[in-house]
């Protein structure tokens, strides 16, 4: 069955968890007794409607505040497709999470209070999605029940939408718009009979049509060896096979392949699957590969097809999304982690931050958690990369502090 990712983003209050709420209940993928907690806890805050909103806010702190803090994942399944939602914060200090929760999405569902329209968290939030080039767009109009329905109301924010949009590099056909009220339902999986007027999908007919193929990522195989397999067993003595998972296209026997960072050429001879053998491995499967040359291969050496080649660099120019509270200085020294590999890191130059409405960069020498930059960085030896426009999965990586082992940001190769 097809897996769609999908990302919500929206200032606060904007109704993130009880849209994702109402899909969970309107598809019925809510337990039995998760429903009647909710309208037990819904009659003691003295709701006459059901706060679906308590179907993801799992946090403590979230459930006494009403907001979102930390990534939720949600997975709900139709008869159609299989759905992941990572339901991200909508606070401005919350932005490195929602870089988390939209960086491996399709689909991102950015919602819109009617009553306010378009804000700076709208373009934050539609930034992001730009910079992590998820595929979709979908612009949710919340809480048109408190608007009257207002179909003039819906065609004003659309409008000042597309005028944003027309500062992203997406197309027009990538952003749909919808007017919904999550609280009643209108518009999320069933059709609202209160704004006869939209004569478009509900949210979830949305969902259900778009392609989980993601028409951006490279047509180029990439295989990042994770370990060697040397079984020590008499049947298997001679056996040496490479662990990872492909990314971008298939590989088949016999395909020409060369080892980075060796620049070894041999050809694929085997691929497995468990216990299986196939001739032909897809993007997304974890195999296991053999050559047909006995090839010096390590964990952290990339396999490609030989007419393939990604960069191979050790200055790197890069989009960093800062996360760490330490701030991110000159001639500090990180490790990078891209796929398998592990690199030594010093940050050569910090260029600038960027501006997270569209309006540009300014001149900087640091960054605070939370602002995006552009950033150079020189590596002990070279990585196997791709831009990030041209192959996400091979063209992002993430920093580690070396003192503390946390992951202090995140990279995008310009």
């Amino acid at each position: 069955m097809n897996v769609l990712k999908i990302a919500t983003a929206g200032s606060v209050d904007d109704g993130k968890s009880t849209l994702i709420g109402r899909l969970l209940y309107d598809t019925q993928s809510l337990t039995n007794d998760k429903v009647e907690s909710i309208k037990k806890s819904s009659k003691q805050k003295g709701y006459d409607y059901l706060d679906l909103s308590l179907a993801t806010d799992g946090l403590v702190a979230e459930r006494e505040q009403g907001i979102t803090i930390d990534v939720a994942h949600i997975y709900f399944s139709t008869a159609k497709k299989s759905y992941i939602i990572a339901d991200t914060p909508g606070h401005v200090e919350y932005t490195r999470n929602m870089v988390t929760g939209a960086s491996s999405s399709q689909v991102s569902i950015i919602l819109i209070d009617a009553r306010k329209g378009v804000i700076e968290q709208t373009n934050r939030h539609f930034f992001i999605n730009n910079l992590l080039r998820v595929k979709d767009v979908i612009v949710a109009i919340n809480k048109m029940d408190l608007v009257e329905y207002e179909e003039e109301i819906y065609n004003k924010i659309k409008k000042d939408f597309q005028t944003l949009n027309e500062k992203s590099t997406y197309n027009e056909q990538n952003v749909s718009y919808i007017p919904i009220s999550a609280i009643n339902g209108g518009n999320v999986v069933n059709k609202s009979a209160d704004m006869p007027w939209y004569n478009g999908q509900t949210i979830l007919e949305l969902l259900e049509n778009i392609d989980t193929l993601d028409s951006q990522q490279s047509t180029q195989a990439r295989f990042p060896v994770q370990t060697v397999i040397r079984p020590k067993t008499d049947l298997h003595h001679d056996f040496r096979g490479y662990a990872g998972k492909l990314y971008g296209n298939t590989l088949r026997v016999g395909d020409a392949v060369t080892v980075l960072p060796s620049l070894t050429q041999t050809k694929i001879s085997k691929i497995h699957f468990y216990n299986s053998e196939y001739t032909e491995a897809i993007a997304e499967s974890s195999i296991i590969i053999e050559l047909e040359n006995d090839v010096n291969v390590t964990r952290g050496d990339m396999i490609v097809k030989t007419n393939e080649l990604p960069i191979v660099q050790k200055d790197v120019n890069a989009t960093i999304c800062w996360m760490d509270d330490k701030k991110l200085i000159e001639g500090a020294k990180y490790l990078v982690q891209h796929n398998s590999n592990t690199v030594l890191a010093k940050i050569e130059k910090v260029k600038n931050i960027i501006a997270t409405d569209f309006s540009g960069s300014k001149v900087a020498s640091q960054l605070s958690i939370n602002e995006i930059g552009n950033v150079n960085i020189k590596l002990s030896k070279p990585i196997y990369v791709d831009t990030y426009a041209k192959n996400k999965l091979n063209g992002a990586f993430i920093l580690i502090d070396t003192a503390s082992n946390t992951t202090a940001g995140v990279g995008f190769v310009i």
